[in-house]
């Protein structure tokens, strides 16, 4: 099983509860810094205390299984909407 599908199954399972799910998962370079970049998603709009809320379990996932041997800055989002202006 690849890095990414791993921590999606590891994820999903634990953050359930908040009625949200990964969409995403990606280990991107951007110049000398790596980037775990991991986009939540749901069937409403994600405010920021549930990113908040899923970052903090998210974290002491990847601490504990330790599968990433470089160093890189988590980066937890909810994944876009679309436009949501009224127009």
């Amino acid at each position: 099983m690849i890095l990414e599908e791993k921590l999606k199954k590891l994820i999903d399972e634990k953050i359930k509860n908040l009625n949200i799910f990964v969409d995403s998962i990606k280990l991107e370079k951007e110049g000398t810094q790596t980037f775990l970049r991991i986009a939540l998603d749901a069937d409403f709009m994600i405010d920021l205390a549930t990113v908040v809320m899923a970052t903090r379990i998210i974290n002491p996932i990847l601490d504990k299984e330790d599968l990433i041997d470089e160093e890189y800055m988590l980066d937890v989002y909810a994944k876009p909407k679309g436009d949501v202006t009224n127009e």
